[in-house]
C-alpha cells in the first residue's frame, strides 16, 4: 500500500493551518497551541502501547492511525513535513 493517504492527510492538515475552517478538529488543535498538540501525541502514543499489549488488531490499527494523525499535526505546527522525516530515515539507513 502506498503512502498516498499520508500525503493527502498532510496536505489537508496544512490547508487547515493556512486557511482555518470553523468547527475543524484540526483547527481546534492548532488553536490550542503546540503544548496541547504535543500532549495529544503523547496520549496517543500511550494508547498505541496499551493497544499493543492488551487489545485486538482492529484497536491497534485505530490507535496507530490516531497517533500518525496527531504527529502530522505536530509536524505541521513545527513547520516540518513527512519529507523531512523521510530524509532523516534515508540518512540513517545509509549509515
Amino acid at each position: 500500500m502506498s503512502d498516498d493517504i499520508l500525503n493527502t492527510l498532510q496536505a489537508l492538515i496544512q490547508t487547515r493551518k493556512d486557511t482555518p475552517t470553523a468547527g475543524s478538529y484540526t483547527n481546534s488543535l492548532f488553536d490550542a497551541g503546540r503544548a496541547k498538540i504535543a500532549q495529544k501525541v503523547g496520549e496517543e502514543a500511550v494508547e498505541v502501547v496499551v493497544a499493543a499489549l492488551a487489545q485486538d488488531a482492529e484497536r491497534q490499527i485505530s490507535e496507530a492511525a490516531d497517533l500518525m494523525y496527531h504527529l502530522l499535526v505536530l509536524l505541521a505546527d513545527l513547520g516540518l513535513s513527512l519529507d523531512d522525516v523521510r530524509a532523516e530515515l534515508v540518512k540513517r539507513h545509509g549509515k
